[in-house]
């Protein structure tokens, strides 16, 4: 059997379908990838086919999220129905992360079994929570539900023309409801079901590389750092001095991880690091606590770990994993300018023992049991 697997966005959307690629590898099978050209030769080291699809990923970071949306709809839905087009043939089903426009018609198009994949229970719609974006996430059920129906007619607005022109190309009917069309009626939630109630098991990738000389010989020369990430996502200048001010301010070390916004510190000294990207398997353990932009893979890379967290969140998804850290007392969330008094409460002894409780009741086979799912499906 071969998959096709597709995910377009930043390492933390990339990293799973890739721990699902390994697992059907592990059963006997094969997957080929769509993501964005970024990660090419990373998925291609596993042993993996990949194709790329879509822009760089720093070209999408510097546009912003609904910069991105605006700008370049019409070019990605048009490229998407190519190469994902191509990329099927010779393939048995097709696996769709992040809501893509195009991979159900390309599903449809050759009758192939169709799977949407999201790795956060907000992004289906439901009257029990509103959509990403959205800050408070405690609103009535009433209020939610009209959120969706919003969001919806938005995400119909800008992506139906571009994806009806597409399928009439292909012969296939035009489509109302773009979200309930792709997302489908019965999605795939590939999220830790503690840390995400919804979700089926998180999909995590076994990484057996070691931390760099330096970090290990840093992480050995004292006491356990607070670790500072904001993967992909884009951040002031600011940003890196405000990380190393904060951990100076309760006496403790940092690590920074430099990311997407190329964060760093003018001056360092012994007591912070600045790293580019490392095993988070590996280095996540050690810390103090972490803070980070509250993303869905660091979010459950930070539990895994089963340190207390300080969530920092913009966009998306982020609002929902502040909000389930928060609920279930393994960390904090803030802005910026509230950094310091957010960690200094993360530190506290409850949240850490709160984050080892939740750390410890993580199943960490999801990726396989969903490869199993879907040879299930594909031999039905």
């Amino acid at each position: 059997m071969k998959v096709l697997i597709s995910s377009l966005g930043a390492r933390g959307d990339v990293q799973p379908v890739l721990a699902l690629a390994m697992a059907l590898k592990a059963l006997g099978h094969t997957a080929r990838l769509c993501v964005a050209p970024t990660f090419k030769s990373w998925v291609e080291s596993y042993g993996v086919e990949c194709v790329p699809l879509g822009p760089d990923l720093k070209q999408m970071t510097a546009l912003g999220p609904k910069g991105a949306a605006k700008k370049m709809v019409p070019q990605s839905v048009r490229e998407q129905f190519q190469v994902l087009g191509e990329a099927a043939k010779g393939c048995d089903a097709v696996v769709s992360a992040t809501l893509q426009a195009a991979a159900r018609s390309i599903a449809e198009v050759r009758k192939l079994p169709y799977v949407s994949v999201t790795f956060a229970p907000i992004t289906v719609p439901s009257p029990d929570h509103p959509p990403p974006f959205i800050r408070p996430q405690t609103l009535p059920r009433l209020v939610n539900r009209v959120l969706w129906r919003f969001t919806e007619r938005s995400w119909s607005r800008t992506f139906r023309p571009f994806v009806n022109e597409e399928r009439a190309k292909l012969g296939l009917a035009p489509v109302e409801n773009m979200m309930r069309h792709v997302a489908t009626d019965e999605p795939w939630v590939a999220a830790d079901p503690v840390l995400a109630p919804g979700g089926t098991g998180a999909w995590f990738l076994p990484d057996p590389t070691p931390l760099p000389d330096a970090l290990e010989q840093f992480l050995n020369e004292g006491d356990a750092p607070i670790y500072f990430g904001f993967g992909s996502r884009s951040a002031g200048q600011e940003t890196g001095p405000l990380f190393l001010e904060a951990a100076r301010a309760l006496d403790r070390r940092a690590i920074i991880l430099g990311g997407g916004a190329n964060l760093t510190v003018a001056s360092p000294g012994k007591d912070c690091v600045v790293v580019g990207d490392v095993n988070h398997e590996q280095l996540l353990p050690r810390a103090a606590a972490i803070v980070h932009h509250g993303g869905a893979g660091t979010t459950h890379a930070a539990a895994r770990a089963g340190r207390p967290q300080v969530v920092v969140p913009s966009h998306f998804d982020q609002h929902y994993f502040a909000h389930r850290v928060r609920a279930l007392g393994i960390g904090t969330s803030c802005s910026l300018e509230g950094l310091t008094a957010s960690l200094r409460q993360s530190l506290r002894t409850e949240k850490a023992a709160a984050a080892q409780s939740v750390a410890v009741r993580m199943p960490l086979d999801g990726a396989r049991r969903a490869a199993e799912r879907l040879v299930q499906l594909v031999s039905s």
